[in-house]
């Protein structure tokens, strides 16, 4: 069955249009933050070569994306930033989105960023389909604590997380050695477990067999499991 946060995911379909960024603020560190606070943004790469390594069938990355996001939409908004050809299955889902000009990576989150307005911000790789929402909603948690904060990936030389309690705080540098990165921008490493879907990202058909049945329902079935 499909998984939610405690709170309800049922939205309007919504897609981002351009609105003027809001100055940012300091309230949200000035008081308790949870975890519903947050808008979290997802980059999804929208094309049909995207996750190639993986090999099977080519629904095989919007479907780990789809469960990526699903496990965040408990979140007070979600913002994916992907192409237009998958944009409307993400916006069915209760997301917003934003195209992906497809310069890079990076790129994609500060175009997501610039969207968010200055409150508590979350950027959530969107290759993590083992994620629960419980996972996700304790890391924002302890986030919480901290103006940066970053969860390494299961081999501890990516991330697969950062937050920033202010949007304008924050300097994606994912790609290779983004842990070594993150940290260096100051981020604060958060005590996640090895074993969570939060640093269980899929980069290769090995790292997504060894998931097995802790893979989202939409992965699996495309899988045939």
């Amino acid at each position: 069955m499909p998984r939610a946060l405690a709170r309800s995911s049922a939205r309007s379909p919504r897609t981002c249009s351009g609105r003027a960024r809001r100055r940012p603020g300091t309230r949200a560190s000035r008081r308790a933050v949870r975890a519903t606070d947050w808008t979290v943004v997802i980059p999804v790469k929208g094309t049909p070569a995207a996750k190639s390594r993986l090999g099977g069938s080519p629904d095989l990355a919007l479907a780990i994306a789809l469960d990526t996001v699903e496990a965040a939409l408990g979140a007070a908004r979600v913002i994916v930033v992907t192409s237009a050809e998958v944009s409307p299955t993400f916006v069915a889902l209760g997301a917003l989105v934003v195209k992906d000009t497809g310069v890079s990576l990076n790129a994609a989150v500060r175009e997501g960023l610039a969207e968010a307005g200055p409150g508590p911000t979350a950027v959530l790789l969107g290759d993590l389909p083992a994620l629960p929402p419980e996972e996700l909603a304790g890391a924002l948690q302890l986030a919480a604590g901290h103006p940066l904060a970053m969860v390494a990936d299961a081999e501890t030389q990516g991330t697969t997380l950062i937050t920033a309690l202010r949007t304008d705080d924050h300097a994606p540098a994912f790609g290779v050695g983004s842990r070594t990165a993150h940290l260096a921008a100051g981020y604060i490493e958060l005590p996640v477990p090895v074993t969570s879907g939060l640093r269980r990202d899929v980069d290769t058909a090995a790292q997504l067999a060894a998931l097995g049945d802790l893979a989202g329902h939409r992965t699996r079935a495309v899988l045939g499991r």
